[in-house]
């Protein structure tokens, strides 16, 4: 499986730390260093059944700055919102976890995390 991290998030340590005690194969990906491409978030979000706004963490200075609150929300405006957090990843949801089935979620409740657990 991997995990898309942020080495400051308690969620993305505490995420890491659960992988560990059960002794899961996984590979991190700092996504801050190594942001996913617009076509990688778009097949992740079709995995987690979300919707790129639903991944959006309204709260950074890149949204507020790039205005995402107002932004519409609709698949007119969905490449829009791809292209904005390919290119601002500190605005991606964390962490975000594909296991090897496929199955992905977003770690940030030990029950998530232990949903992808083999």
């Amino acid at each position: 499986m991997e995990i898309w991290i942020n080495p400051a998030c308690s969620k993305c340590r505490s995420a890491l730390s659960l992988l560990d005690a059960e002794g899961a194969d996984y590979t991190v990906r700092y996504y801050l260093e190594e942001p996913p491409t617009a076509d990688e978030l778009d097949a992740v979000l079709k995995r987690l059944g979300l919707e790129p706004w639903d991944i959006a963490r309204l709260g950074e200075a890149a949204a507020g700055e790039l205005g995402l609150a107002s932004w519409a929300r609709d698949a007119a405006h969905r490449p829009q919102w791809l292209e904005a957090l390919a290119a601002h990843p500190a605005l991606i949801q964390r962490p975000i976890i594909t296991a090897d089935d496929g199955t992905t979620v977003v770690g940030r409740s030990e029950e998530a995390v232990r949903s992808v657990l083999p």
